[in-house]
């Protein structure tokens, strides 16, 4: 009889964000989660249509696409997590009411109480940088895709290239010390 062992990670998995705090990231996606939310950044970077200029995006459609990122990457945080990247609060009297991780249904709760409601921003990832945003998508891309799938964004979001590793060699190839040229002697 043969047996195989498979590890399952249960501990979550944290993005340290300086002194904002960090955030939790479940320690596994099961099912479609990964694939569906997925899916939704790649829709809302399709309406970019290949422009990597920044300043030729339309600006309603950038928005939907980190918009877009922002709710990915919360649909894969732990619940406690979530609760603070993505914060709505209705407030009515000076007091808050309800909260939602959806600005769209903090406004219908808003429109329901009347007039003098209002919803405010409490969200975390709205304090964060857009590279920083990029540099989550691309770090729970390589988490949960394996590594395979990396999304694409806007350029000047994208991180910069990694340094090659050790220092250039000051010595010769051995083609070019086998290769007599017009001035040079031979060793």
């Amino acid at each position: 009889m043969a047996t195989k062992d498979f590890a399952v990670r249960t501990t979550p998995h944290v993005a340290n964000l300086g002194d904002l705090g960090s955030v939790e990231f479940v320690a596994e996606v099961f099912g479609d989660e990964f694939l569906d939310g997925y899916n939704k950044v790649q829709e809302a970077q399709a309406a970019l249509g290949g422009e990597t200029d920044i300043t030729k995006m339309q600006p309603d459609t950038l928005r939907q696409v980190y918009g877009a990122m922002r709710q990915f990457l919360g649909s894969l945080m732990t619940q406690e997590s979530a609760e603070v990247w993505l914060r709505f609060e209705v407030i009515k009297g000076g007091k808050v009411i309800d909260h939602f991780r959806s600005s769209h249904q903090a406004h219908e709760k808003a429109a329901e109480l009347g007039a003098t409601a209002r919803v405010q921003d409490r969200s975390l990832c709205s304090r964060i940088p857009d590279r920083v945003l990029v540099d989550l998508l691309e770090w729970v891309t390589e988490l949960y895709g394996g590594g395979n799938a990396r999304p694409t964004t806007p350029s000047s979001g994208s991180s910069r290239a990694s340094r090659r590793a050790g220092t250039p060699g000051k010595g010769s190839s051995p083609s070019k010390a086998s290769t007599r040229t017009a001035g040079r002697s031979a060793r």
